[in-house]
């Protein structure tokens, strides 16, 4: 990476307490930025704070905390407000909050829907337009939408978070063209499943036709996820795919369109025949 790219830049990271949020905020601490970490615990956010502080270069690096729900716009505004007051106005922005439940549709609480809409999404909303006008006033800024790989297509058992993640790419495209003439840049990183506090929590509710589509691909880290998101970043890409197994899947989907979906009928018929198989021969 670039050690004058990030070397003064003054970064905030959304959901910067655990998983790629942190592990971002650790490397660009590493690399000379002034990283503030936004999230809903304290307790979480003075752990991290640490371990950035750790990681940085420089005693003349300033890190923070701010506490605030991403999902509720004048939180994330006050986070904006406290992040440029203490450092100024962020140079970079890394929106990485987000939260997963999966589950058949038919018994999802819709409250599982909401949740996930307004964190994933809205509060990447609340953010952003925060942070926009000082940085079309300076006319300059980067703005990091983490997505997923589940945006790609729905996924089965996904109803909930898919959509979600559905509209970030579509909010980044259009940012993408709106901000570009202010000197803004954004990114949107598709990472695949990544080894965090989040996946462990995902998997206790994972259908069995979502853990066959997932097959035996292994997860990434959260540190080798991080690493790709800031090297796209200064290579100015748009759209980031950390690992091959994404870019594939993401130049598949794009090739086949409607035959993609075919393919993942073929998988979960698959996984649901080997299961009534097994059941068969337990009972019997």
């Amino acid at each position: 990476m670039r050690q004058d790219f990030w070397n003064g830049k003054v970064a905030l990271v959304t959901g910067g307490s655990s998983g790629i949020g942190l592990a971002a905020a650790k490397l660009l601490a590493e690399r000379g930025a002034h990283v503030w970490l936004a999230a809903r615990r304290p307790e979480a956010l003075e752990s991290a704070l640490e371990e950035v502080k750790c990681a940085c270069q420089s005693s003349e690096q300033i890190c923070g905390v701010v506490v605030a729900d991403v999902s509720d716009a004048a939180q994330a505004a006050q986070a904006v407000r406290q992040v440029a007051q203490a450092a100024g106005v962020p140079d970079i922005v890394i929106n990485s909050a987000g939260v997963v439940h999966p589950g058949y549709f038919h018994e999802l609480d819709i409250e599982k829907f909401h949740w996930m809409m307004d964190i994933n999404y809205f509060g990447i909303v609340h953010i952003t337009k925060a942070v926009v006008p000082g940085m079309m006033a300076r006319r300059s800024g980067y703005i990091v939408n983490v997505s997923s790989g589940a945006s790609l297509a729905g996924v089965f058992g996904y109803s909930a978070y898919s959509p979600t993640k559905y509209a970030i790419n579509g909010f980044s495209g259009v940012l993408r063209s709106e901000l570009k003439q202010y000197g803004i840049q954004i990114s949107l990183a598709l990472p695949p499943d990544t080894d965090t506090p989040q996946l462990a929590y995902e998997n206790q509710f994972k259908p069995p036709e979502t853990r066959a589509l997932a097959g035996n691909v292994k997860s990434m880290t959260a540190e080798a996820v991080a690493t790709a998101i800031l090297r796209g970043v200064e290579r100015g890409h748009f759209i980031i795919l950390p690992n091959t197994d994404i870019w594939l899947t993401y130049q598949i989907s794009r090739l086949m369109g409607s035959w993609f979906y075919n393919l993942m009928d073929w998988i979960i018929a698959r996984s649901s025949s080997a299961r009534s198989k097994s059941a068969r021969s337990r009972s019997g």
